[in-house]
């Protein structure tokens, strides 16, 4: 009883600091609530982030924003068709010595942080965008033979613009898994854009004061992993997974026809974590299944793939998403109902 007491003050703690640090973000990051919920649902799961936007709706400012708010230290990379992989993971040069030896000596990339922006990652070649693989996974690199260890936390936000494709490589589909949501940041409503019209052509730009420092957010990272979570949300979310795997015998037809690769494990547990997260970050002890639902699209959209008849049928994936969420949560909750 007293370590169930201990969590639920821990997390009702936690929730109160998650409220001054987006506080603190809204004060430059003006509207945009629910970019920046996942965004630090993401940081909250321990997982990274693909952000999806046109270019001027402060993609970058949130970013460095939120490095401050958080007290994590920020690196940002420009990816271009010519970056090559020593850019972002460093290298090693011969130095002379006094005596007249020579030895390597190894200079770190912008990588060794602990929140990276990689903007638009889609720009840089193959061999460029794989140098980010192991670190996402594994939070470290390997150079010369030596594995080296990135910064604690390690995070990667990265930006990708979805209208101007040419001369750009898509990211494959072993990365795209590796990002825990994809965020649509979307054009803001007349009365948000208003306020960023005043906001920002004064004399003074508002600053954010920095609310949590990288010991904190592992330690609430941990905390995360500690949150009950209810065998009916469990079952919807191997539920949902399942159901966009078109090989899947309980698929639904729809998918069958219009998907070509579905969701793999990793989808489950992005769920599981970000759930959690927004939950969390809702002032809530457990995740229930609306949360479940509300993160359908950030989890999805980039785990999987409609085929060629589907897309020549103008279908979206989106809507597919929402269509198949809503049936998998009516049954679910049928199902609850009959029991």
């Amino acid at each position: 009883m007293a370590e169930a007491e201990n969590l639920v003050a821990e997390i009702e703690n936690l929730g109160e600091k998650l409220s001054r640090a987006k506080a603190e973000i809204a004060a430059r990051f003006i509207g945009q609530e629910e970019v920046v919920d996942l965004v630090l649902t993401a940081l909250l799961s321990g997982g990274h982030g693909l952000l999806i936007g046109q270019p001027g709706l402060g993609k970058t400012l949130l970013v460095e924003t939120l490095a401050t708010v958080m007290g994590l230290d920020g690196s940002r990379i420009q990816f271009t068709p010519d970056l090559m992989p020593a850019d972002i993971l460093g290298s090693e040069v011969l130095e002379k010595k006094k005596g007249g030896e020579r030895e390597f000596r190894f200079i770190e990339g912008p990588v060794f942080c602990q929140l990276l922006m990689a903007d638009e990652i889609n720009r840089a070649s193959p061999r460029t965008q794989s140098a980010l693989l192991q670190a996402m996974q594994e939070r470290e690199v390997t150079i010369a033979g030596q594995h080296r260890a990135l910064g604690k936390p390690f995070h990667v936000l990265a930006t990708q613009n979805p209208i101007e494709q040419e001369g750009t490589y898509p990211l494959p589909e072993a990365q795209l898994d590796r990002f825990l949501l994809q965020i649509e940041v979307t054009y803001p409503k007349r009365n948000v854009e208003r306020d960023i019209l005043l906001a920002t052509t004064g004399v003074e730009d508002a600053q954010a004061q920095q609310v949590f420092n990288a010991d904190d957010l592992i330690a609430a990272q941990t905390l995360l992993r500690r949150m009950p979570v209810g065998e009916s949300v469990v079952e919807l979310i191997l539920d949902l997974v399942r159901s966009f795997r078109p090989e899947d015998e309980n698929a639904p037809e729809v998918v069958r026809n219009a998907v070509s690769w579905g969701p793999g494990p990793r989808a489950a547990q992005a769920f599981m974590l970000a759930a959690r997260a927004r939950a969390l970050l809702d002032g809530r002890l457990a995740p229930s299944a609306d949360d479940v639902a509300h993160l359908a699209r950030p989890v999805l959209m980039h785990r999987m793939a409609l085929g060629f008849a589907a897309r020549a049928q103008g279908q979206d994936a989106g809507a597919l998403i929402d269509q198949v969420t809503s049936d998998v949560i009516r049954r679910a909750r049928a199902g609850e109902a009959a029991a």
